[in-house]
């Protein structure tokens, strides 16, 4: 292993050690101890990596971010143009499935609720998750709306505003539902809201 790849890896260990840290503590309870004792290093490797909780604390909410964006951007590949007996409906049910569980799974979920904790304290967070995740995700799937409506599949005036409704539809009912990340969605629930956003989307921008 290259001094690099271990550095790297290193660093990798004491994220994951943090967000566990921090999701089961909260932010300002949780010590440098705790995530070097969990991480299984010194607590001066994490003050060499990070500088200071605080900025532990913004790389930990960063990488959750891209993880989430990672995880969003692989649902939104699936929205292809209907194909054949393909139906569009069926085609975002499914899509619109996969970004509800990305949204209610633990680690997204651990993420809001930290959020929320300390956006008062810390509001550029909300900066960190736009930048590198929910802006990134909007633009991919008014990219995939745009096409769709080139194809004369919806009928958009404007596929960011489409996206940006789109997304709305999905997250505002599960984050009543989750009751701000603290309850686990169960399936049946999942399956409930993205069908409900499905269709609403479509009566508002479908072509039929």
């Amino acid at each position: 292993m290259t001094a690099t790849r271990g550095r790297i890896d290193k660093r990798q260990a004491i994220l994951d050690a943090a967000f566990t840290v921090f999701a089961q503590e909260g932010y300002r309870p949780a010590s440098v101890d705790a995530v070097a004792a969990a991480a299984g290093v010194a607590k001066h490797t994490i003050y060499n990596h990070f500088g200071d909780k605080e900025s532990l604390f913004r790389a930990t909410i960063a990488a959750l971010a891209e993880d989430a964006f990672a995880r969003n951007l692989a649902a939104v590949d699936l929205l292809r143009l209907p194909a054949g007996s393909d139906d569009l409906a069926d085609v975002l049910g499914k899509v619109a499935l996969r970004l509800a569980e990305c949204y209610c799974d633990e680690r997204s979920r651990a993420c809001r609720r930290l959020l929320q904790a300390e956006i008062q304290n810390l509001p550029d967070l909300q900066d960190i998750v736009r930048e590198r995740a929910a802006d990134k995700v909007n633009e991919a799937l008014a990219d995939r709306f745009a096409r769709l409506a080139l194809a004369g599949h919806l009928r958009l005036a404007d596929p960011a505003v489409a996206a940006e409704q789109f997304g709305a539809l999905l997250t505002a009912p599960l984050e009543t539902r989750s009751r701000l990340g603290s309850r686990e969605v169960p399936a049946a629930e999942l399956a409930e809201v993205t069908q409900n956003a499905v269709q609403t989307f479509l009566r508002a921008f479908g072509n039929n």
